[in-house]
């Protein structure tokens, strides 16, 4: 037999979740094990013979297998049947919201978590299972959610709740019922006991938490305490409100708590109850009432720690303007620091506050020439430090104002804004903009690099950055290394490309470095400035420093300096850097945005929250330079990186865009560890949409030790990022792989390369592995249908020793063997390009595999049949 039960005093959320794990026991029996609430009571009237339940003492509790407990662990809740707990023969399956206990009963199954409802959890099973619900059982279940979870508005209410109440909504629940038994009107006996209540109430500051603690004495037992104290709570909108009260021989406590700090459960514990952090009860026996009261007021002091309070939120120190002030100048000072308002004081102490509205209105009647004082507010509302949080949230909707200084001694020492409040609130509130480099870092010692430039960087190039430093110096100019050349270098990874900056005339400057040293250079379309050309293959931008800002740039910020500004528009903090070359600072690091800290603590970090919105490829470039450079990503970039992805920000760019950002990434020698970083980063699936990559990881972690295996054996194993490519998509099928390849608009060569490898490596892999002997002919064969970046791929699917030296000795044998006939030939002897060029060397391939063909004449006599073999066919067949 099996039994299902929930605990004593059932509200609606146990009733449901036996209703629900009939669903899932069908031959179960629903077992109430003791008195039903109130309105669950009410409720049983018109419908008990629906769910056919049953009394406890009706049970043959020895016939029992199976207990299945829905709502609750404790055995002392399930009255009788609490015997079946710990029975070997007895099979327990529990399913329960409530955090655990001491006193828990456990099961062979147990389907615990924190939601709101225990029903919640029973109707994702139900989902899972496909079970069938009436419209009459959805509506039931619907009553267990919305009563536990105070209709979805308590904050234990979850995410999982509201899922679970658009399934039942869709099977036909009706709200029509469920607010009938849920808003029913309170009972004469309950009004008397409310009314009792309010007026027996005390109330208590405990470490700046206002407490109520109310208590009430009535002769016979009572449903309905907690409907009681959560009506109470919602008339005195305070942090906690405790009832405590007696009836029969018995001393019931509920609390219920408005603020995540004050863990109702914990203080209630004391006492032997139990329940849910913010909402939990407790009863007692052969106390009096007043006895608990003031034992709950003791562990109360003893357990409310203090609350978060506006000292350790407030921004300090504060920006101020002084009375006196103009309002021009204060305004240019709201500008430069982002602020909708300023505090105004004099000798130190707060007199006023300025808002932007303020001065907007100065400014439009031509007054900006007046001093702060006449326009600011008089009438300031300031707070002390210690003062709750909760409390200087209430005093800001009450005077709807979007700042608080903080006075202490009369003296201003923070100032409190919305945005410090919306944190408290939202974990994940972010304001508009902020910036992620710290600015103290910033004023750090001065360090050159001239010694690092002189030996790192080519003579000819070298010679270059002295002059264009000595020439801009003389037209009053200055010019500095800047960038990811910087970078570079500090790195120890100094590349073929430079940058220059210049703040002034770079046209006028790069004429007189191209006529002085006789450089060849175009001009650059998009902005003022050219690129350089060296005899040895480097290049060289040089460019004017650019004063516009991005979207989100704060200017107070960056402040009037062009290549601050300049630099800030770099993607990260490492690559804002510049190098001064004039003759006389020649080397001097200038770091504005602490690039030199994050460089040697090995950290990649943007310059701003908005950095991944206003340029969603900076998330692969983010990637790439952990993964090459050995780097960190720190900790807030990453979590804006992840909050990105997430939110489908590379959605937003253009598969061709996206592919030319990718592409380089894949010559690089930590390709690999790129890609694993963007499958683990949740990257993978807008770039390579066709298949998963845990699919091909094995062979992406192996695949540069495979190109260097293949290199070492002297075969040329083609483009690098097509090996790679190959490698990521080689488990989809052709239609997919060609759809990828028209994505990223590739050529018909590279995509012809793609299908051919992905439509043929599991017939090479194939041949390649028979045990015992094969014709050289059958393997060259196989291994000839594959485009040469394949081999790295073939080389790792190939994993026993023995196959891979195989594979080598056909590589060696096609590479010995190589026609010497080419496409040239063929199109001497009159046929048109086309597959059929590959067709024919192939075959000559293989016929000078089995030692059939020895000279040049033979090969050409050998086409020559082999074509007109071909033509015949085709006229045979007509095609």
């Amino acid at each position: 037999m099996e039994v299902i039960t929930t605990h004593s005093m059932t509200d609606f959320d146990g009733l449901a979740a036996m209703i629900a794990a009939k669903k899932l026991y069908p031959g179960a029996h629903l077992v109430l094990p003791g008195k039903a609430g109130r309105n669950v009571e009410d409720f049983l009237s018109l419908h008990k013979d629906v769910f056919l339940l049953e009394d406890p003492k009706g049970i043959d509790l020895s016939a029992v297998r199976r207990l299945i407990l829905v709502d609750t662990r404790n055995p002392k809740r399930i009255g009788l049947l609490g015997a079946l707990i710990g029975r070997a023969d007895v099979e327990v399956h529990i399913y329960d919201h409530h955090p655990p206990d001491e006193d828990d009963a456990r099961g062979t199954l147990e389907v615990v978590a924190p939601v709101g409802a225990t029903t919640t959890l029973l109707v994702e099973r139900i989902r899972e299972a496909a079970a069938e619900l009436s419209s009459f059982e959805a509506t039931v279940l619907a009553l267990g959610i919305y009563e536990d979870t105070g209709s979805l508005l308590y904050p234990s209410t979850t995410t999982r709740d509201v899922a679970a109440v658009e399934f039942l909504l869709d099977r036909g629940a009706n709200l029509v019922v469920v607010a009938d038994f849920l808003g029913r009107p309170l009972t004469e006996e309950q009004k008397g006991l409310l009314k009792e209540l309010i007026l027996n109430a005390e109330r208590h500051l405990i470490n700046g938490v206002k407490i109520l603690i109310t208590k009430a004495q009535i002769d016979e037992f009572f449903d309905g305490i907690a409907l009681l104290t959560h009506k109470l709570a919602e008339i005195e909108r305070l942090d906690a409100v405790f009832s405590v009260v007696e009836m029969e021989d018995r001393v019931y406590v509920v609390g219920r708590s408005a603020l995540p700090d004050l863990d109702i459960r914990g203080v209630l514990q004391h006492f032997g109850g139990g329940g849910h952090p913010a909402a939990a009860s407790a009863t007692l026996k052969g106390v009096a009432v007043e006895q608990v009261a003031g034992e709950l007021l003791q562990v109360l002091r003893s357990t409310v720690r203090v609350p978060l309070t506006v000292a350790e939120i407030m921004s300090t120190p504060v920006k101020t303007v002084s009375a006196e002030m103009s309002i021009a100048e204060a305004g240019q000072v709201m500008l430069r620091y982002g602020h909708s308002g300023l505090p105004v004081v004099r000798d130190g102490r707060l007199v006023g506050i300025l808002s932007r509205r303020d001065v907007e209105k100065a400014q439009r009647n031509n007054l900006a020439h007046a001093p702060v004082k006449a326009f600011m507010s008089n009438q300031v509302v300031t707070v002390e430090p210690y003062l709750a949080v909760s409390e200087a949230r209430a005093l800001m909707i009450e005077h709807n104002i979007g700042r608080l200084p903080v006075v202490e001694g009369g003296r201003l020492i923070g100032i409190v804004s919305r945005t410090d409040i919306l944190r408290t609130l939202h974990r994940d509130f972010r304001p508009q903009f902020h910036l992620l480099y710290s600015p103290a870092k910033t004023q750090a010692g001065r360090h050159n690099i001239a010694a690092v430039l002189r030996t790192a960087i080519p003579p000819a190039r070298l010679a270059f950055l002295e002059r264009a430093g000595a020439l801009a110096r003389e037209s009053g100019a200055s010019a500095f290394l800047v960038g990811e050349a910087v970078r570079d270098l500090l790195l120890g990874f100094p590349g073929e490309k430079i940058s220059v900056v210049v703040e002034g005339d770079a046209l006028k400057l790069a004429a007189a470095l191209a006529s002085e040293l006789g450089l060849r250079f175009k001009p650059l379309k998009r902005f003022p400035g050219v690129e350089f050309f060296f005899p040895d293959g480097g290049r060289c931008s040089l460019t004017e420093a650019r004063a516009e800002f991005f979207e989100y740039a704060l200017g107070s910020e960056l402040e009037d300096n062009s290549l601050r500004q300049e630099l800030y528009r770099r993607d990260f903090t490492i690559d804002a850097l510049a190098v001064d070359l004039s003759p006389e600072w020649f080397g001097q690091v200038v770091d504005y945005f602490g690039g030199r800290d994050d460089l040697q603590y090995g950290l990649v970090r943007v310059m701003h929250n908005r950095s991944f919105i206003e340029e969603p490829c900076r998330v692969l470039r983010a990637v790439r330079l952990a993964e090459r450079y050995n780097l960190q990503i720190e900790r807030q970039t990453l979590k804006l990186l992840r909050e990105a992805v997430r939110d489908g920000i590379l959605s937003r760019v253009s598969p061709a865009s996206l592919w030319r950002e990718m592409r380089p990434y894949l010559d690089d020698d930590g390709a690999a560890r790129f890609l694993g970083r963007c499958a683990e980063l949740g990257i993978w699936p807008y770039l390579f949409p066709v298949t998963s990559h845990w699919e091909v990881e094995p062979v992406l972690t192996y695949l540069p030790q495979a190109l260097r295996t293949i290199e070492s054996w002297g075969v040329v194993f083609g483009e690098r990022w097509l090996a790679y490519f190959i490698a990521a998509v080689h488990w989809t099928n052709v239609p997919s792989a060609q759809a990828l390849c028209e994505r990223y608009g590739f050529g018909r060569n590279t995509t012809e390369k793609v299908l051919a490898a992905i439509a043929n490596w599991q017939e090479a892999l194939g041949r390649l592995s028979v045990r015992g002997p094969v014709k050289p002919g059958v393997l060259a064969q196989a291994v000839l249908k594959l485009p040469r970046e394949a081999y790295p791929l073939l080389f790792i699917l190939l994993s026993e020793e023995g196959y891979q030296d195989r594979f080598r000795e056909v590589l060696t044998a096609l590479m010995a063997n190589k026609p010497r006939v080419t496409g040239k030939d063929i199109r001497k002897m009159g046929y048109p390009p086309g597959p059929l060029y590959r067709e024919a060397l192939d075959a000559v391939w293989q016929a000078r595999l089995e030692g059939l063909l020895a000279s040049r004449e033979e090969e050409l006599e050998f086409i020559r049949n082999y074509l007109a073999r071909r033509e015949n066919e085709e006229q045979t067949t007509g095609v």
